[in-house]
């Protein structure tokens, strides 16, 4: 999977928005509501590295990882950068940016998350 497949796999989840947070941040963030649950890096030379949360059982895993780094400010809460998403399985990917997404929108208030998937 690369960048631009894993871009469409965000956005295409019920109800995820993405933004472009301009310098000196230079990151296109993925959220459901309030919440972010991934994002590139859109510029060099950290260009088109993906950031998410994961559990803090995979955390200690992934980070072992070679191609996979604690996230930058983001690490205490237990998000990962992956260094060239082309190097991951497709599937394992999906399923991690699946449960980032899902631990978002579980976050949210009832009442929001109804409001967010009520076309869905």
């Amino acid at each position: 999977m690369n960048a631009t497949q894993l871009k469409k796999f965000c956005n295409d989840l019920p109800a995820a928005t993405s933004r472009l947070v301009a310098p000196p941040a230079n990151v296109l963030v993925y959220s459901i509501g309030e919440k972010n649950f991934a994002w590139f890096k859109t510029s060099d030379p950290e260009k088109w590295r993906f950031s998410f949360r994961v559990s803090p059982d995979r955390f200690i895993e992934l980070t072992d990882m070679p191609g996979i780094k604690p996230a930058r400010y983001m690490s205490r809460f237990h998000w990962v950068t992956v260094v060239d998403v082309r190097s991951m399985p497709e599937a394992y990917l999906k399923e991690l940016v699946q449960w980032a997404y899902e631990k978002a929108l579980a976050s949210l208030s009832a009442r929001r998350r109804k409001e967010l998937l009520a076309s869905f």
